[in-house]
């Protein structure tokens, strides 16, 4: 039912815009948003560490709050779970190419693969503990991301991670991403 309403909808949407008039501004239902709702919604973070609130954490503090939070589905040590990936993996200082390696060591880890220690925060931020997403605070996400870095041996357990240094993180994979080159293109590939 609900399927068939949606593709009413969308047909007679459809519809009214293809008329020779111009498409209403708006269809008659829902509102603008207002600027504090957006602003609940505008959380990203991006690679410069533009969009990181105020706090901090370490390792030592984020052991706790990964115990609690995090290793129900992704293990106790971060080495993944039937439910949930690995998110600690790599050897370090390796020469790692996840293009040509084979087997065991192709596993995608925040180690092994994620370019920017930012998408870390971000996406902790925007999507964990699975069943209870944006329920961390800043402080806890803060820690959870340098437990993950500092068990990826990317940084040190009593590294303080902020929205200053944390956009300073050398991610070992890194380098291992181009710039797009296609034309109005600022993504990488």
């Amino acid at each position: 039912m609900k399927r068939a309403l949606a593709l009413s909808f969308v047909l007679i949407t459809a519809a009214a815009c293809n008329r020779a008039d111009a498409p209403p501004s708006r269809f008659g239902f829902g509102r603008a948003a207002t600027p504090a709702e957006i602003q609940t919604l505008d959380i990203d973070v991006g690679p410069d560490g533009v969009g990181l609130p105020a706090g901090q954490g370490t390792a030592v503090a984020g052991a706790p709050v990964y115990a609690a939070k995090c290793a129900t589905c992704h293990g106790s040590a971060g080495e993944g779970t039937p439910i949930a990936a690995a998110l600690v993996g790599r050897i370090p200082n390796d020469s790692f190419n996840y293009a040509t390696s084979t087997g065991g060591d192709r596993r995608k880890t925040v180690g092994s693969w994620w370019p920017h220690a930012t998408t870390l925060y971000d996406y902790i931020r925007r999507a964990m503990p699975f069943d209870k997403p944006g329920t961390l605070t800043p402080d806890e996400i803060y820690a959870v991301t340098a437990f993950l870095l500092a068990k990826n041996e990317i940084v040190k357990d009593d590294f303080v991670i902020d929205a200053t240094s944390l956009p300073a993180v050398k991610m070992p994979s890194r380098d291992r991403f181009v710039a797009d080159d296609r034309e109005k293109s600022n993504r990488v590939r």
